[in-house]
């Protein structure tokens, strides 16, 4: 084999937690490469091109950009921060050589910085680490780079590894210096550390043509485009190959298209070789993690493992009396055809059939990453229902209960510390450390997945919205034991018909709503929360009987207090066993299982009844 480096191409990849300022410093790799015109007009965050991603401001895909820098060709791959999108920064480490692992100067190091880095160390990749936002008032640059550096060495990190450049930027403004004296002007240093640092791909071009599928994309003119780094030989357009499943089955095809990565943008290009990160089209049914080949090799590729999902929700044809108004796909093979269809972008979901033919379980690494989910298919004009989420359970080899255990780790001043504490204790959390800052304390926690699922509203309220909490999967553990549900009832209505101004006023004395007047609610829709534990049925479509008698003034003034508006997340939050969450591209309504109040209540009473015996 003769072995060969590429010295004019670097392949590096961005890591770090969520909101510490990956998509920003690469907007500005990108303008001061010359990757832009002087007078173009460039959103901000332009590698954020998914709607959701620009409006809560994370990323949820990971995606490809290259760049020119004298010289030089560097590919980057900007990936999520959230632990719940860990999958995609799986399988993206394996198309590069490097990694700038990113930090902010002021949080430091946080559960998925963790996570990626303890990915990247383990793939043998090598890291420069940039301290980020060094222009904040709180910022503590130093005793960060001694926290990275001993998270460094908590995970097994080499002696090369160890050995890390440590740069000092402000990605909002696009500069960065080796020293934090020195004057800063431009992105020049980092890049200069990327070329001295990163090592150039060893490749061997004379062996048959090889590539690993680790993104897929699709274009309304070629079809399916399947985009990896080509790991040996050389490629053209035109040329026959072989898409090789991980079982060793193999399809023929043809490469139709052939394109680089030329700023944001693909271009098309002729011919490829090992070392490049490219994009191929002309396969129909392709899927990340197979194998684009040369026709005469017939073995796949090995490809990095995905880890388990650990938390699943169950999608259902919307039974509700209000189904079908405002959806356009509203079938069981519609809903079945779109959450198989995900499969082929979303390498860490799995979708399965269950013993109802309109019911399927999806699981997934969180409730976030099932939110986005949720979402996207209410926008795309889907109307369904999902239950509330329920952790992945496991058996050791002696029959013994696992369970998913979180890595917590919370940031909230010093009046909460006792309060946040005690929620995570009676949710089965054990703290593992605890550290005073100057204004707020951090605390972490290994806290039992199913008992942070509802928690952060929770959370939240006990703050006064001051508390910050970041998890991230730790291990499998034996069963804690039962965990209490929410601390409030529901109110659920008991008729059908538009909801009244006259009847909401008596309601709301019992609790929160969740609806305005003129509402349309039907019998089991939850409609506000209980200010008692137990759940409440309430009439809220009673109307005013008119009579002869003159009313005295005041008598026909409604008072009604602002509903609380309920965003995706927070509805997940606040499900129980018994209900469900009604999605539909116009509304989300939360429901009772079982509609009827009668039937409700005899269920309720046999679950009790069973239980004491």
């Amino acid at each position: 084999m003769a072995l060969e480096p590429r010295p004019d191409y670097r392949n590096i990849a961005i890591i770090a937690h969520v909101d510490h300022g990956k998509t920003t410093l690469v907007d500005h790799m990108l303008r001061q490469s010359g990757t832009f015109r002087d007078n173009q007009v460039v959103a901000e965050r332009v590698m954020d091109s998914n709607d959701l991603e620009r409006e809560r401001g994370i990323t949820i895909m990971a995606k490809n950009a290259a760049v020119r820098w004298k010289d030089y060709k560097i590919n980057i791959v900007d990936t999520p921060g959230h632990s719940d999108f860990g999958g995609e920064v799986e399988r993206v480490l394996s198309m590069v050589d490097g990694v700038l692992l990113l930090v902010d100067a002021a949080e430091g190091p946080l559960p998925q910085t963790r996570f990626v880095l303890r990915k990247a160390l383990d793939m043998g990749l090598q890291p420069i680490v940039v301290i980020n936002k060094i222009d904040r008032g709180d910022a503590r640059p130093a005793e960060v780079l001694d926290e990275v550096m001993e998270l460094f060495m908590n995970l097994g990190a080499t002696y090369e590894q160890l050995d890390f450049p440590v740069i000092y930027a402000i990605g909002k403004l696009g500069v960065a210096k080796m020293k934090l004296e020195e004057e800063a002007v431009s992105l020049d240093v980092l890049f200069e550390e990327i070329i001295k640092h990163i090592p150039p791909p060893t490749v061997d071009r004379t062996l048959p043509f090889a590539m690993v599928i680790s993104a897929l994309d699709w274009s309304d003119y070629v079809g399916r485009i399947a985009v990896g780094r080509v790991i040996e030989g050389t490629v053209k357009v035109g040329d026959n190959v072989n898409l090789i499943k991980p079982d060793g089955t193999r399809e023929s095809s043809r490469i139709t298209k052939m394109y680089a990565y030329e700023g944001i943008a693909r271009a098309e290009a002729t011919e490829a070789s090992a070392g490049e990160i490219i994009a191929l089209s002309g396969f129909e049914n392709v899927y990340i993690g197979e194998t684009i080949a040369d026709s005469t090799r017939t073995e796949p590729l090995s490809y990095v493992n995905i880890e388990e999902p650990t938390i699943a929700m169950y999608f259902m044809v919307n039974t509700s009396p209000l189904a079908g108004r405002e959806g356009k796909f509203v079938t069981t093979p519609k809903i079945r055809e779109r959450l198989y269809r995900e499969l082929r972008n979303n390498v860490s979901l799995r979708v399965e059939d269950t013993d109802s033919p309109d019911v399927f379980k999806v699981s997934g690494r969180g409730e976030l990453q099932l939110a986005i989910l949720i979402e996207t298919m209410r926008r795309e004009g889907y109307e369904f229902a999902v239950s509330r989420p329920e952790v992945l359970f496991r058996r050791d080899e002696k029959g013994q209960l696992l369970e998913p255990i979180e890595h917590v780790t919370v940031d909230v001043p010093q009046e909460h510390v006792g309060t946040v504490i005690e929620n995570l204790g009676r949710r089965k959390g054990e703290m593992t450390a605890m550290n005073p800052g100057n204004d707020s304390v951090r605390c972490e926690f290994l806290t039992p997945a199913r008992g942070l699922i509802g928690f952060r509203t929770e959370f939240l309220t006990s703050t006064r919205g001051l508390g910050i909490i970041h998890h991230t999967f730790d291990s499998y553990k034996p069963f804690k034991g039962a965990i209490a549900g929410r601390l409030r009832g529901a109110l659920v209505s008991m008729e059908t018909g538009p909801s009244t101004a006259y009847a909401l006023e008596m309601v709301q004395e019992r609790g929160v709503l969740f609806i305005e007047p003129g509402q349309p609610v039907y019998e089991g829709m939850i409609i506000g929360e209980n200010a008692r534990e137990d759940d409440l049925s309430v009439n809220a479509c009673r109307m005013k009987h008119l009579t002869n008698m003159r009313s005295s003034g005041s008598d026909g003034l409604v008072r009604l207090e602002a509903p609380r508006n309920m965003s995706l997340e927070q509805c997940i939050e606040f499900l129980e066993d018994d209900e469900l969450l009604e999605c539909t591209p116009v509304s989300v309504r939360l429901r009772k299982k079982i509609l009827d109040t009668t039937m409700r209540q005899r269920a309720k009473k046999r679950e009790a009844a069973s239980m004491e015996s």
